[in-house]
């Protein structure tokens, strides 16, 4: 079977930044693959387009870049918050404050976003909210291992079922 829309696809991957050569970010040879249903916008859409069409067994290597991985860096994402919002029960853990810190934290709208500590000042705190990756040009290095059709029950909850996926 081959790699198309509603299909599970479970595949190994490495990703480096910019090139074969770059930065590993992550991998998962010797791991557990990465299990996903192709084309219900699970995953970055340029990396589903690569997959379309191959079928398991298949290897294959491609670049993604930023402006259609996680996006360019957004200025208006980095921002100073006032250092009180830290406290916890009347006290800030500088600890948890250190610069490249990654602190889970809510909009004004109550919506969880992962913040990266930038910089930190006396009275604030600068925080990154773009994605980690954004401004990153990807490599991917895949190997797809597995092709099966999504069942109804997979594709009515959005995520896969069994072996790799969501467990009952």
């Amino acid at each position: 079977m081959n790699v198309a829309n509603e299909t599970v696809v479970s595949v190994h991957y490495r990703l480096t930044k910019d090139s074969e050569k770059g930065e590993l970010v992550e991998e998962t040879f010797d791991q557990q693959p990465l299990v996903y249903i192709h084309g219900i916008g699970s995953m970055i859409p340029k990396f589903e387009t690569f997959l379309e069409g191959k079928k398991q067994g298949d290897q294959l290597s491609f670049g993604i870049n930023a402006d259609e991985a996680y996006g360019l860096k957004d200025e208006e994402a980095i921002i100073d918050l006032p250092i009180d919002l830290f406290k916890v029960d009347g006290i800030i853990d500088m600890e948890m404050l250190k610069v490249g810190s990654i602190l889970p934290m809510q909009d004004g709208d109550g919506n969880a976003m992962d913040g990266i500590v930038v910089q930190v000042e006396p009275e604030s705190v600068t925080m990154d909210f773009n994605h980690p990756l954004a401004g990153t040009n990807l490599f991917f290095e895949v190997e797809i291992l597995d092709v099966r059709k999504a069942s109804n029950e997979e594709l009515e909850h959005g995520h896969v079922h069994g072996e790799g996926g969501h467990q009952h």
